[in-house]
């Protein structure tokens, strides 16, 4: 069959020439719609269901919102596992699906169940939501929302976050391609009732009276028409809140006399803000608004990015003089630098192929319609990478090989050019004689080159075969060199011998080129060696054995890990505070490291933004006493205190020493949210403890963390901290609510309305709508006391204080509970720097089963990378001798032979010697 398509090539030139050109314009076409990103996203496929609870507590949240929300998903088809993270206000449950499961279908399904679960969920609780449809890679553009200099005093927090949400939020969501934009820091604009409690009292009002007064003097209307020849009179009327004047005015109640209670009679009405869970900042300049831009799964980064920029810049001329919007994270940047590098490596890579080729060839014209294959091998594989879904990043483009693409043509052009070399016509050849010549040679040889060809194709079916995060991660790759290769192939037998029939030339050559020269001089030096190889050939296999078992030893001694960290070009310091610190206690924290960092790194920092807490859509459910702070770099070229990113992550960790009572952990931006999002974990390597009682998790953690702390090469140590979250708990005496016949939602209500503040309904500014807030006033709201004395409005109108119905003191609580396939879970977690992710793990695992003693019922496991690590290897363990297996089949049929294919077999596991070395010289695990 190949003789008759090279047969069909070379008879009809004009054919093979216009369908080269089709390949030309279908590739070119294609490149220009290839999604393009730095890195394969790795995440695994997830639906997220977010609660917001905010008045309950972490095992709250675990019994009222998790636990019945993950017993109702647990029914979907093809789940792969379901985590969950409860903490004080929010419920996290994260369901991830086998890859295969399409994501809307699986969202369809999640959704389906919603209604059920919210079903589950107590009144007033939380509602469950579902997550944006992004993924890890989601997080593309990071940007803060600043006064420029000058204007600081212009806008304060509440001010510019009003912009974010309504200007710049608004306008970003129309983008196509954006999934979500999550708000950041500042204080979400509230109109605020503040009570003062002393003056509801002498009023004899309870807290009841206000909701009801609100709620019913906040609405519009209408009464239909009147019928009035020729018109119709429309009726309407408006009685929304429209300012602060109007909610003072409210009446509440008419006193015996007749006198009207009015809304600011008994409290401040003013703007307030709500309860906040996070935070950012700038530089060490204090607080400023900013948000997270999230892409919609499956989308081209670049190309949204490009289009997020646009719309910037458009906003920006829409904002209030003064107010900017800044990008502090832009993931085009990482994209241009990664595709730079591929670019680089592809054109430098080629050039010296086509070098080579013209050079050992000894003939220009040959040289160049070998070359000629690469350009159009790369266009044919970027069209089957857009048509499979493929994108185009380090790992899919930056795997080619030039070498391999041109290897068909070679073997093509070179038998073309010895078989006219040997012809006995010295005259120039005819058109038809050439045709034949270049047949009779394609021919012969192109079976052959064939079964090499399917031999290198086979070499990537273990890659295939990979599936998960390790295939999402390493299949593109195979799949991009595979389509290279099948593009190589087919040129290889069309337009390699219609090229060769038309321009190679028809002259018989006799004088020597330098090419032949070349050859012979390296002849001169490997006849004597392969006659020497083959006279003392007992020494050259005894050392060709030692060198294999050597290379052996050395590669199970070598340790492993998944993949190679990709240089982002930005740090994410995750930041710690102790467990139960204040939010502006975490912000000075975040604010102190800034400082340390741009003062002693001027010539490698560009600007560090701290986020702190969760953001307005709580995908990355961070507490409040934890921050990230992205550390954006100046380029490598400037650094003057460190020559590599871990080099400068020491001696940074070093300088963050100084601050008391925090701890930093130094990663990259994406790997991190890709550790998150794939193991519910930030770090490299993750030691998750299972079993049901708080305490006793706690304390198995402590000890693991002291071991993992002794081994070498472990860095940024992260105990999990379950319990030491303090309260102020409120425990209800029933004896007393019965004897003034309260009940506990009433209770409840006062308490949860007075401290954290309950929705009496919207405010609008034109098409701004803000919360209308009842709370006790600032100053009513400060300590234990307050909790205590608040007065709570009994059916006969007496007023009872908190204390009397309940006891009211401080105790020590959770602080979160994680959940992983309905069991506890606490985590000690680590990244590693200086070893192997494998022999880490392997050192600490060894180590925990000599010094910890696990309870019946509690157990480690061991996550992260090592996880993905151990995965891959056992894919590997099978695909591996299938493909080589396979390999040897080929060679048996090719030469019929089990003893002169097991010959050529052998060079596999010597050419596997030469890879250890090579790793084992370069420091490589």
């Amino acid at each position: 069959m190949l003789d008759k398509i090279i047969h069909y090539s070379i008879k009809n030139k004009l054919i093979i020439g216009l369908l080269t050109i089709g390949l030309i314009a279908w590739g070119g076409y294609s490149l220009t719609k290839l999604p393009i990103d730095a890195v394969p996203d790795i995440t695994n496929n997830q639906v997220q269901i977010l609660t917001v609870a905010p008045s309950q507590s972490a095992l709250d949240i675990e019994r009222l919102v998790t636990f019945p929300v993950e017993q109702i998903m647990a029914t979907i088809p093809d789940i792969k596992e379901i985590r969950s993270f409860s903490r004080f206000g929010l419920s996290v449950v994260t369901i991830v699906f086998e890859d295969r499961v399409d994501v809307f279908w699986a969202r369809q399904q999640v959704n389906e169940r919603l209604t059920q679960a919210a079903s589950q969920i107590p009144a007033g609780v939380g509602l469950p939501e579902i997550g944006p449809i992004t993924t890890g890679l989601g997080e593309i553009y990071q940007y803060v929302v600043r006064p420029k200099k000058g204007y600081e005093s212009k806008y304060n927090p509440m001010e510019l976050r009003t912009i974010q949400d309504w200007i710049v939020r608004r306008q970003l969501l129309g983008t196509k391609g954006v999934a979500d934009v999550a708000s950041f820091g500042g204080f979400l604009k509230q109109y605020e009732i503040a009570i003062d409690p002393d003056k509801l009292r002498s009023y004899d009002l309870g807290i009841n009276d206000i909701f009801t007064a609100l709620q019913s003097n906040n609405q519009n209307t209408g009464g239909a028409y009147i019928d009035k020849k020729p018109n119709a009179w429309f009726i309407r009327v408006e009685g929304l809140i429209n300012s602060q004047d109007d909610l003072g005015k409210i009446v509440v109640r008419n006193t015996s006399n007749g006198i009207p209670v009015l809304i600011r009679d008994i409290a401040d009405v003013r703007l307030g803000f709500a309860t906040r869970y996070g935070a950012m900042t700038y530089n060490n300049e204090g607080e400023v608004v900013g948000a997270v831009l999230m892409m919609l799964k499956g989308e081209n980064s670049l190309a949204v990015v490009s289009r997020v920029k646009e719309r910037i810049e458009q906003i920006n001329k829409t904002l209030p003089e003064g107010v900017i919007v800044e990008a502090f994270l832009d993931r085009s940047a990482l994209v241009n630098r990664a595709i730079g590098t591929v670019e680089k490596n592809l054109v430098e890579g080629a050039l010296i192929v086509i070098a080579v080729l013209v050079l050992f060839l000894g003939n220009l014209r040959a040289g160049l319609i070998v070359a000629s294959v690469i350009p159009l091998a790369m266009l044919f594989a970027v069209a089957l990478m857009n048509a499979f879904g493929v994108s185009g990043n380090l790992m899919s483009l930056g795997a080619i090989d030039f070498g391999l693409i041109v290897d068909g043509a070679v073997i093509i052009v070179e038998a073309t050019m010895h078989h006219l070399g040997l012809r006995s016509i010295s005259r120039r050849l005819t058109q038809d004689e050439m045709d034949h010549e270049v047949y009779e040679s394609a021919s012969k040889i192109r079976t052959s080159a064939a079964f090499g060809e399917i031999i290198i194709l086979i070499v990537y079916l273990p890659i295939l075969a990979l599936v998960g995060v390790e295939g999402k991660m390493f299949r593109p790759m195979a799949q991009t060199v595979s389509f290279a290769i099948l593009g190589a192939f087919i040129l290889s037998v069309t337009y390699v011998p219609m090229m060769s029939a038309l321009f190679l030339s028809k002259e018989k050559e006799h004088r020597k080129n330098f090419s032949d020269r070349m050859m012979e001089f390296f002849h001169r030096l490997y006849t004597p060696l392969i006659n020497g190889a083959i006279r003392h050939r007992f020494i050259v296999i005894a050392s060709a054995i030692v060198l294999f078992i050597a290379s052996v030893f050395l590669f199970l001694n070598m340790g492993g890990e998944f993949l190679p960290t990709l240089e982002e070009g930005d740090f994410a310091v995750e930041t710690r505070v102790l467990t139960g610190s204040s939010l502006s206690y975490t912000v000075d924290a975040a604010q102190q490291g800034a400082a340390v960092i741009l003062k002693n790194f001027p010539d490698e920092v560009m600007e560090v933004v701290g986020k702190i807490g969760s953001s307005e859509i709580p995908t990355d459910p961070m507490p409040i006493e934890a921050a990230d702070l992205i550390v954006v770099l100046k380029d490598k070229s400037e650094w003057k205190k460190a020559d590599n990113r871990e080099e400068l992550a020491e001696k940074m960790s070093e300088a963050l020493e100084v601050i008391p009572g925090v701890t930093f952990g130094f990663q990259q931006p994406i790997q991190m949210r890709f550790n998150e999002l794939m193991t519910g974990v930030r770090q490299d390597i993750a030691v998750k403890i299972f079993g049901e009682d708080l305490d006793i998790l706690t304390g198995l953690s402590q000890q693991v963390g002291e071991i993992a702390s002794s081994v070498e090469g472990a860095r940024d140590l992260y105990v999990e901290q379950v319990t030491g979250l303090p309260q102020i708990l409120v425990q209800i005496n029933r004896d007393e609510l019965a004897k003034y016949g309260l009940s506990i939602a009433q209770v409840n209500q006062a308490v949860n309305t007075a401290f954290a503040g309950q929705s009496a309904g919207l405010v609008f500014e034109g098409e701004r709508r803000f919360d209308l807030a009842v709370r006790l006033s600032t100053q009513n709201r400060q300590g234990l006391e307050d909790v205590q004395n608040l007065f709570i409005t009994s059916p006969t109108g007496d007023q009872i204080p908190l204390k009397q119905l309940a006891d009211v003191d401080f105790k020590i609580g959770p602080n979160q509970v994680q959940r992983e396939d309905a069991k506890r879970r606490i985590v000690v977690g680590f990244n590693v720097r200086g070893r192997d992710i494998a022999t880490v793990v392997e050192e600490l695992k060894q180590k925990i089963g000599q010094q910890v003693k696990f309870p019946p019922g509690y157990y480690p496991t061991y996550g992260g990378q090592f996880e993905n690590l151990k995965e891959a290897q056992a894919r590997l363990s099978i695909a591996v001798p299938v493909a080589l297996g396979l390999i040897f089949m080929l060679l048996f049929f090719t030469f019929n032979s089990v003893k002169e294919s097991a010959l050529i077999f052998m060079a596999i596991p010597m050419a596997a010697v030469g890879g250890v070395l090579a790793l084992l010289l370069r420091g490589m695990p």
